[in-house]
């Protein structure tokens, strides 16, 4: 089973960020945390890396109505998006959510993984499309 939705823009990656956030936005998801990975293993361990960051997008309605359902799905939350260099392009790549029901076998977060993913995957068709008229 493929646990992500993963798109390509030619858009740097800065650019790329930002848009996320907007699309993410504009979908009802808001950014809880930011791990700016290449900083981290860079500070961490002197490595160099290609840039990425993992943001961790929730939509508190959809993530409510999780809890509601299983207080352990918290583990699977928030939702992590990774925008990172590949290459000549920028990937986003988002959780695929029906990792949760996949994982717990809980039928009833089914409704709230197909809204997640109805809600992802408009912020990444949003994205296609502005990198498109880029």
């Amino acid at each position: 089973m493929r646990y992500d939705r993963t798109v390509h823009l030619d858009t740097d990656f800065a650019t790329t960020v930002s848009r996320v956030r907007e699309a993410l936005a504009e979908q009802g998801f808001g950014i809880l945390t930011e791990i700016d990975v290449t900083a981290t293993l860079k500070a961490k361990l002197d490595h160099d890396m290609e840039d990425y960051v993992i943001l961790g997008a929730c939509n508190p309605p959809l993530a409510h109505r999780a809890l509601e359902t299983d207080r352990s799905v918290g583990l699977l939350l928030p939702c992590n998006v990774v925008v990172r260099r590949d290459g000549d392009r920028t990937a986003v790549q988002a959780l695929d959510p029906n990792t949760m029901v996949a994982l717990t076998n809980l039928e009833a977060l089914r409704p709230v993984a197909e809204e997640a993913n109805r809600r992802l995957d408009a912020a990444l068709a949003a994205l296609t499309a502005a990198d498109a008229d880029s």
